[in-house]
């Protein structure tokens, strides 16, 4: 199953996070399906670009989207 979730990038204490397309069955760190914006909590304000065309059209294809990335779409 697909799952559009956070991928942590950066140092330590500088993170920040990919949203991407990936399977649900493997560490979210592997290979990704399709990178599908990214997000910077660290920044002020808060950094977040997403491409919602392309969220809908994952989610229309089965995906499901993890609690943290549906809370930032619906920020959006």
């Amino acid at each position: 199953m697909l799952k559009i979730r956070l991928r942590r990038m950066g140092n330590r204490n500088r993170a920040f996070y990919r949203v991407v397309v990936s399977d649900s069955r493997k560490v979210p760190t592997s290979s990704v399906v399709e990178e599908l914006g990214h997000y910077n909590p660290v920044k002020k304000p808060v950094a977040l670009e997403l491409d919602r065309d392309r969220v809908q059209y994952w989610v229309d294809r089965g995906a499901q989207m993890s609690p943290t990335v549906k809370n930032l779409v619906d920020r959006v």
